[in-house]
């Protein structure tokens, strides 16, 4: 197959690794549910024992799990508070995106109260993670598959700048075409902050709902973990608009990457800290519970007031909170901010995600490195996405971006990186 469009350097090793990716990514994933269950709680080494097939495969996990997607399609489809456009695409239309993953979070969580008041187990879904994952598994595999076949006859201007090399593997991975969509239907958008970041929450309840049942009530540390995760997803859903500015949406196309980790590695690794206090309790005193909540409310401040004030700056860099700023112009009309939370490191909405996933691992003590994985990830995935930024960017604003680089030398954490 020949490659269609403008190509972008080849990511993640080339076609190899994506290959090993493919591997890799599941294999982690059942690795880390099987680690958390188990006596050990091993983050490195074999788990003690592998699950039988019949342990994995489950019709009842494959119907939950597609029934799921469905509820979250119908919020999906209903009528938005508001219709945003995305950026500018090669052909110089604007998609519209319909606002209103806040509005499914909360009907979701009316229907998860009502159905728990009703005398649904949901405790019961603790259980049944191994199969859901595979479920998943399976699923996102056959979805990337279904979404490269309609790759195949998008036009050339439909098509991601990475993902249409013309390797059947690492095109499949990375995602050939940008926005796919069935009429209004936008696959990625949907996958991007609904099914997954909901279904995290949702496994973080039936967690905490099923150490309830086991101990009585829920202790401080799990009650810290479903809060702070909770928040975060909030904010994301709160905020969903902001995501169209994102490189998940405005570069890379939609593949097995964004589908697995989506679907699949968010709701099932994300929940790693609930998964291991339930089956490790840890006694937390109040005292460092606060300074736990200290952390990541400081976190969350910088989290959030850094994309409050880029996404401000964007929309109306005439805004009160954001005109007295300090800019570089670009060749390309745009501005670079080099002041506020902008000029103190190039991305500081990063520090504030990594202090925030500290907090979440904290409740989980010390004596083991398994609920730590999140934030050894994260670390890795933020400092590999700020690389892409600083390529991507270099491209686009060329001397404008190095004068920026010189103006703010460090990239997420001051005086050290």
């Amino acid at each position: 197959m020949t490659p269609q469009g403008p190509q972008a350097p080849l990511e993640f090793g080339g076609p190899l690794g994506a290959a090993a990716l493919l591997l890799l990514l599941p294999a982690t994933m059942f690795h880390l549910l099987l680690a958390a269950r188990s006596g050990p709680a091993r983050l490195l080494g074999p788990p003690p024992s592998l699950p039988a097939l019949e342990e994995l495969w489950s019709p009842r996990a494959l119907l939950l799990l597609l029934a799921w997607l469905g509820l979250q399609a119908a919020l999906y489809l209903l009528p938005a508070r508001k219709m945003a456009k995305g950026l500018e695409l090669k052909d110089r239309s604007r998609l519209l995106y319909p606002i209103n993953g806040f509005q499914a979070l909360m009907l979701t969580a009316l229907l998860v109260i009502v159905g728990v008041l009703a005398g649904l187990p949901l405790g019961a879904l603790s259980e049944m993670l191994l199969p859901l994952a595979f479920a998943a598994t399976l699923t996102t595999f056959i979805f990337s598959l279904l979404l490269y076949l309609k790759a195949l006859v998008a036009p050339a201007s439909a098509l991601a700048p990475g993902g249409n090399t013309g390797n059947l593997i690492y095109d499949f991975f990375l995602g050939r075409e940008l926005n796919p969509r069935i009429w209004s239907f936008d696959f990625k958008y949907f996958c991007e902050l609904r099914p997954g970041l909901m279904a995290w929450v949702l496994i973080n309840l039936a967690l905490l709902l099923r150490e309830a049942e086991l101990r009585g009530s829920p202790s401080l540390a799990m009650w810290l973990v479903n809060g702070f995760q909770l928040l975060y997803v909030g904010d994301a859903l709160w905020y969903e608009e902001a995501v169209l500015t994102t490189m998940d949406i405005t570069h890379d196309g939609f593949g097995f990457m964004l589908a697995f980790g989506d679907l699949a590695w968010v709701p099932f690794t994300y929940s790693l800290q609930a998964q291991f206090l339930l089956h490790h309790p840890q006694a937390l005193e109040l005292p460092m519970a606060l300074v736990i909540c200290f952390i990541n409310a400081v976190g969350y401040y910088i989290f959030r007031r850094a994309n409050s004030q880029k996404n401000t700056f964007r929309k109306n860099p005439s805004d009160p909170s954001v005109a007295g700023l300090e800019t570089i112009p670009t060749a390309t009309g745009r501005k670079l901010l080099v002041s506020g939370w902008w000029g103190m490191v190039r991305h500081p909405n990063y520090l504030g995600d990594l202090i925030m996933s500290l907090a979440w691992s904290l409740p989980c003590g010390v004596s083991h490195l398994l609920p730590y994985f999140y934030i050894l990830y994260f670390t890795a995935l933020l400092v590999h996405r700020e690389v892409r930024d600083e390529q991507q960017c270099l491209r686009k604003y060329g001397r404008a971006w190095h004068e920026y680089c010189q103006r703010v030398p460090y990239r997420i954490l001051p005086y050290v990186y």
